[in-house]
């Protein structure tokens, strides 16, 4: 194997403080409420920090009840209520309906585990819009596999509770070496319990995923077939099911427009009260994010200078400064930039032009067939 490719040079610009002036923010529509980092599954990977929130640190369901009346203040429209697995929070019930006070439309991010027909009623009742189940692949036998738990039956029942209860369901599926194959079947499956939408999402090696990144990169011949029959699907259920295809840039060349552009449209609060830019911010050691606990989201989102450090183009470093694509994918993912190469400001490692690019080659160039055996979130 060849050694690893070390960073080069590049400019050495630090984030923007909040002493500095900035332009005011364009309000965020959309969060991210992570109620919760306890799950039944233990799927590899799990976008959840390595460190998990105990759920004695949890927010309790007055705290998120303001926080969504907060979110609500600062434009958010739309909250994804997810985890770990939400059903696990006895107050879910209370959050809804604190939601839907607020005036936010919600959707329940999860696994299936412990919907019951009475639960979801509940649900419902409190003003619950819609639902997102995740599947892990087609069949039983590997989707229990993959999520580490026997899951399946609970999945499919669930789906069935809230197709029967008239809801709009959608899917999520979490793409990887050891699933791809499969995407005409998981397609099949996703018609078959009635969703309207299935986002195929190729992992993001954030967190648990970037601890299995050898056991879950696929080849490029993988990803070329899937891609395929991404566009063959969509012609064929284009009046009928909506098709998310979520990129791999380890793969493009490309980096995306992760999260609109850092502190841009969305905000994440973890289940401790912790408030990101994105999901996966909380490995960025190097900066200090705020917690709804201390601070109003108004005050976070406009004037905390974790928010500010990459929002906009002002940080930019290295090719990113002079790309004619600044404006279009904000330079790429931070935190993948940070993960690969300690540095957040560098220019995002997916992309060609990154002196760091290398990074990526060695690992898509040494993903081959191996056992399929993961450290998994506990």
């Amino acid at each position: 194997m060849k050694p690893r490719s070390r960073p080069q040079p590049q400019s050495s610009a630090k984030p923007q403080s909040s002493a500095e002036p900035q332009s005011s923010a364009n309000p965020p529509w959309a969060m991210l409420a992570e109620l919760t980092h306890a799950c039944p599954l233990h799927c590899p990977y799990c976008s959840n920090p390595l460190e998990l929130t105990r759920r004695s640190q949890e927010l309790k369901t007055d705290e998120w009840a303001r926080v969504m009346r907060e979110a609500a203040g600062i434009g958010v429209v739309s909250a994804h209520l997810s985890g770990g697995e939400p059903l696990l929070r006895n107050d879910l019930t209370e959050i809804v309906a604190a939601t839907a006070g607020a005036g936010i439309h919600s959707q329940l991010v999860t696994s299936g585990a412990g919907l019951s027909e009475t639960r979801l009623k509940e649900l419902l009742d409190a003003g619950l819009n819609s639902v997102q189940l995740s599947v892990q692949d087609a069949t039983a036998t590997s989707n229990d596999l993959i999520a580490g738990a026997r899951s399946f039956t609970v999945k499919e029942e669930a789906a069935a509770l809230v197709r029967d209860a008239g809801v709009v369901l959608g899917l999520n599926v979490v793409l990887h070496r050891h699933n791809l194959a499969n995407l005409d079947a998981i397609i099949d499956l996703g018609v078959a319990w009635g969703v309207s939408r299935i986002e195929l999402a190729n992992t993001q090696f954030q967190g648990w995923a970037m601890l299995n990144r050898a056991a879950l990169l696929p080849t490029r011949e993988q990803l070329a077939e899937a891609e395929a029959t991404v566009e063959r699907r969509r012609v064929e259920l284009a009046d009928r099911v909506e098709l998310i295809w979520v990129l791999p840039d380890y793969f493009t060349g490309v980096p995306k427009p992760c999260m609109g552009g850092w502190g841009a449209i969305s905000l994440t609060v973890a289940p401790d009260g912790t408030v990101l830019p994105c999901q996966a911010a909380g490995m960025m050691t190097d900066l200090d994010f705020p917690s709804a606990r201390d601070h109003s989201l108004g005050w976070i989102w406009e004037h905390s200078p974790a928010f500010q450090a990459y929002r906009g183009t002002g940080w930019m470093t290295g090719p990113c400064v002079e790309c004619p694509r600044r404006e279009l994918d904000f330079g790429g993912c931070r935190c993948q930039a940070y993960a690969l190469t300690g540095d957040g400001a560098r220019t995002d490692p997916a992309c060609h032009l990154s002196p760091d690019h290398a990074l990526i080659e060695e690992a898509v160039g040494s993903a081959q067939e191996t056992e399929f055996v993961p450290r998994r979130p506990r």
